[in-house]
């Protein structure tokens, strides 16, 4: 019984219920992806000046931009550029060969 006056009570109205649709947003309109731009530079420090810790940061960042990529045409060439850069460096770092020790005086 008391279910029935609470209902007869309910000021909402479902049948002027809408679905949510998110507005479009253009891909030049979307935040910078801080991941992506933070893996390119990792992996273009760990590739020019042999840093593993460099490298390996940009394979995280790479990671870490994939699972959040938003659009996949313009993400995707940076992520896939970074991750080739963060590989070569750690390529290059272990199996480079190896820097010439400094003469000691």
């Amino acid at each position: 019984m008391k279910e029935s006056s609470a209902s007869a009570s309910d000021p909402r109205q479902p049948a002027t219920a809408k679905m949510y649709v998110p507005p479009k947003v253009s891909p030049q309109d979307l935040p910078i992806d801080y991941a992506g731009f933070l893996a390119v530079v990792f992996g273009f420090a760990g590739l020019m000046f042999r840093y593993k810790l460099c490298s390996w940061l940009a394979i995280i960042f790479s990671v870490q931009a994939i699972a959040n990529m938003k659009n996949f045409e313009n993400d995707f060439k940076q992520i896939s550029m970074a991750t080739m850069f963060g590989i070569m460096g750690l390529v290059t770092s272990y199996l480079g060969p190896s820097r010439p020790a400094k003469p000691q005086s």
